[in-house]
C-alpha cells in the first residue's frame, strides 16, 4: 500500500515539474524586435562579412545603410573566402577574434562565389563532389558553425543568398546552395535575404539587364556572369536595407516597453511615458470605462485618440433541447491611438477628419496577403447634409475592385437592350408653364425660349 502511494506521488511530482508554468510563457518576449533595442551608446555597429560578392555589396551600400544616424557601417568587409575553402577554420577563428576586439550588433553575410569546389569528408577522407549528399551535409555543417558563432556574440545576422549565374550547370549548384543556406539560416535564428528572385528575367532565366532601384532598365550584372555592376550592387543593397530598415523601426518601437530599471532610467529612455505616468498617477490611468482594453503604449485622452467603445448584443438561439435561450456577445473595440488613426484616415478639411476607409484583402503568390484601405474621395460640397455611400458601394470600387458591370442608362451608347425603347411622347413644361411637345408628335425641332427672354425680345 505504501509502495503504491509512493509511486503515485512520484508520478504526480514528475508531471508537475515537467508542466510549463505560467511564468515561463510570460518570460518569453512576444513581439520583440530582431535587433536589440538598446545597443551600446545607442549606436549599432554594422559589419559586412564574406567574399568578393560581399565587397561589392558594401561598395553599393555605403550610403544606403547609413540613412539612420544610429547605424555605423564598418568601412572594410571582414573577409571569408567561402564556406568550402581550405582556410575556413582559420578564417572563422580570426573572425571571432575581430568581433571580440570590435563588437558588432548587425552582420550582413554574402559569400559563395568560390564555394563550387569539392572537399574531403572529415570522417572518411573521401572526396565529396559538388551537389552530392555528403557535400550538402558538409556545407550545412560549416554554415551552422558560422551562424552559431555570430549568435554567441549576440549579432543580428542577415545572410544574402546567391544570385543566379549565366552558366546553366553552375546555376543548378547555386540553387542547391541557396536551399541549404535558407534552411540553416532559419534554424539558427538568422534572416535570409533572397537575391536570386530579384535578378532574373520574366522567364526565370539569367539576364544581364534589368530595372534598377528607380525602375530604369540598366546593366546590373558583370560580363563574367557572376558579379554585379555598380547599379547591380546598389539594387542588391536596396533589398538588404529594406529588410534591415523594418527591424530598426521595430527596435525603435520596442524602446517604449516598460523597463526593469528605476524611474530615472525609464525617464531617460522614454520621457513621454514618464510624463504620462506622472499626470495619471492616482487618477486610475490605464482603466477604461466599460471594461475596454487599451492598446499598450497608447496614450489615453490624447489629441486624436479614440477611446475604447465596447458593446454587447443579445442573440436569441434555439438550444439542442429545443428551448429558446439568450446569448450575450461582447463586441470589443479597443482604444486606438492617434498615430494609428492617422495612418488609415484621410482629411477632407482642416477641422473635420473623415471616417476609416474600407479594407481590401488580396492574396498574392508566395503566401503573402496584401491589405489596403480605400477611402471614398468626395468633393468639398458633398460633405454637408448628404448621406455618403459606403466605399464598397461606390461605382469605382464595384468596377475596379469587385469586377462588376454597372447597368447602363436607358438610351445610352452602352445600352444593348432590344427592341429599342420608344421615344417619350408625354408633354413637358418649361418653368414658365408653356408646354413643349417632344417625341414623334413634335412639329418644331427648335425649343421655345423662356418667357422672360421672349418678353425681352418683344420689348
Amino acid at each position: 500500500m505504501h509502495r503504491r502511494l509512493t509511486l503515485s506521488l512520484l508520478a504526480l511530482l514528475a508531471a508537475f515539474l515537467s508542466a510549463p508554468g505560467p511564468a515561463a510563457s510570460q518570460d518569453d518576449p512576444a513581439g520583440t524586435s530582431f535587433i536589440t533595442p538598446f545597443p551600446p551608446n545607442d549606436t549599432y555597429n554594422l559589419v559586412v562579412i564574406g567574399d568578393d560578392l560581399a565587397e561589392g555589396l558594401l561598395g553599393g551600400a555605403r550610403d544606403t545603410f547609413q540613412k539612420d544616424a544610429r547605424v555605423v557601417l564598418r568601412g572594410t568587409p571582414l573577409s571569408i573566402g567561402g564556406l568550402m575553402r581550405r582556410d575556413f577554420d582559420q578564417k572563422l577563428v580570426e573572425l571571432e577574434e575581430r568581433l571580440k576586439a570590435e563588437p558588432a550588433q548587425i552582420a550582413i553575410l554574402m559569400m559563395g562565389a568560390w564555394d563550387r569546389v569539392s572537399v574531403r569528408d572529415p570522417a572518411s577522407g573521401k572526396r565529396l563532389m559538388v551537389g552530392t549528399e555528403g557535400w550538402r551535409r558538409e556545407y550545412a555543417a560549416r554554415s551552422d558553425r558560422l551562424l552559431k558563432m555570430l549568435r554567441r556574440r549576440n549579432v543580428a545576422t542577415y545572410w544574402v543568398g546567391l544570385p543566379g549565374v549565366r552558366r546553366s550547370d553552375a546555376n543548378e549548384d547555386v540553387q542547391t546552395m541557396n536551399n541549404v543556406l535558407r534552411e540553416r539560416v532559419y534554424l539558427n535564428g538568422a534572416k535570409y535575404v533572397d537575391a536570386y528572385a530579384v535578378f532574373i528575367d520574366e522567364s526565370g532565366g539569367w539576364s544581364q539587364y534589368g530595372p534598377d532601384v528607380t525602375g530604369k532598365i540598366r546593366r546590373l550584372r558583370a560580363g563574367d556572369g557572376v558579379y554585379f555592376t555598380w547599379e547591380g550592387n546598389k539594387k542588391l543593397a536596396y533589398f538588404v536595407d529594406r529588410e534591415l530598415r523594418r527591424d530598426l523601426t521595430q527596435a525603435r518601437a520596442d524602446r517604449a516597453v516598460p523597463l526593469d530599471g528605476d524611474e530615472a532610467e525609464q525617464a531617460k529612455i522614454n520621457p513621454d511615458r514618464a510624463k504620462l505616468a506622472e499626470t495619471s498617477d492616482g487618477a486610475g490611468a490605464g482603466s477604461q470605462s466599460g471594461g475596454g482594453t487599451q492598446i499598450p503604449g497608447a496614450k489615453d485622452g490624447g489629441p486624436g485618440d479614440q477611446k475604447a467603445d465596447n458593446g454587447r448584443v443579445n442573440l436569441r438561439i434555439v438550444s439542442e433541447t429545443g428551448r429558446e435561450e439568450i446569448v450575450a456577445l461582447d463586441i470589443v473595440r479597443p482604444a486606438i491611438s492617434a498615430s494609428v488613426v492617422a495612418l488609415v484616415t484621410r482629411r477632407e478639411s482642416v477641422d473635420r477628419p473623415s471616417q476609416l476607409g474600407e479594407s481590401v484583402v488580396d492574396e498574392i503568390p508566395g503566401g503573402l496577403t496584401v491589405m489596403s484601405t480605400v477611402a471614398l474621395a468626395t468633393g468639398a460640397g458633398q460633405a454637408g447634409g448628404h448621406r455618403r455611400l459606403s466605399p464598397s458601394q461606390s461605382p469605382y470600387f464595384r468596377v475596379l475592385f469587385k469586377g462588376e458591370r454597372l447597368p447602363p442608362k436607358p438610351g445610352r451608347a452602352d445600352d444593348a437592350t432590344w427592341p429599342r425603347p420608344a421615344p417619350p411622347t408625354e408633354a413637358a413644361f418649361l418653368p414658365d408653364g408653356d408646354p413643349v411637345v417632344t417625341g414623334a408628335t413634335a412639329t418644331d425641332d427648335k425649343p421655345k425660349a423662356p418667357a422672360a427672354q421672349r418678353r425681352k425680345i418683344r420689348n
